[in-house]
């Protein structure tokens, strides 16, 4: 098992047809759930699955267990701020976010579409185990320039 960092194959197609919007203000719902180094995260992924009991550890997708302290089930929901051009390249960015008071061990993370069936979006790897104990847990968004966005279609 392992999570690799990329765009979903199944995004690719559905921004063709309009299932995602990034606009800030009128835009779809974006999450961000954080898994364990036992996930499978890839291009492959299609939706957010939930586990069967949030509350196992581990649960039965390897998401982070919401018995762990400072983690709601599905993670948390995300800020988009309005996709921009940088150059030729469209880019989207949102703002940061923290898991507050927390307590749990994370790999990587799958970005998804709530408003759309969960449909993913991306998945990235940390590239290490990320450990946090009784304290704050922030993921930080890179600029949203070509060449640093989270999401960028060059």
């Amino acid at each position: 098992m392992a999570i690799t960092s990329a765009i979903c194959n199944s995004f690719k197609q559905e921004i063709l047809v309009g299932t995602h919007n990034f606009t800030a203000s009128s835009g779809n719902t974006f999450k961000l759930a954080l898994f364990t180094s036992s996930a499978t995260l890839s291009k492959s992924t299609t939706a957010y699955s939930a586990p069967t009991d949030p509350a196992a550890d581990p649960t039965s997708t390897h998401e982070v267990s919401t018995t762990s302290t400072g983690y709601p089930a599905g993670g948390n929901s995300l800020t988009s701020l309005t996709p921009v051009l940088s150059g030729d390249t469209a880019c989207c960015k949102f703002s940061d976010t923290s898991f507050g008071s927390a307590s749990f061990t994370a790999r990587g993370c799958l970005i998804y579409n709530s408003s759309a069936s969960n449909k993913a979006v991306c998945a990235i790897n940390f590239g290490a185990d990320k450990t946090v104990t009784s304290g704050t847990f922030t993921i930080q968004f890179p600029a949203q320039t070509a060449g640093n966005a989270i999401i960028q279609i060059a």
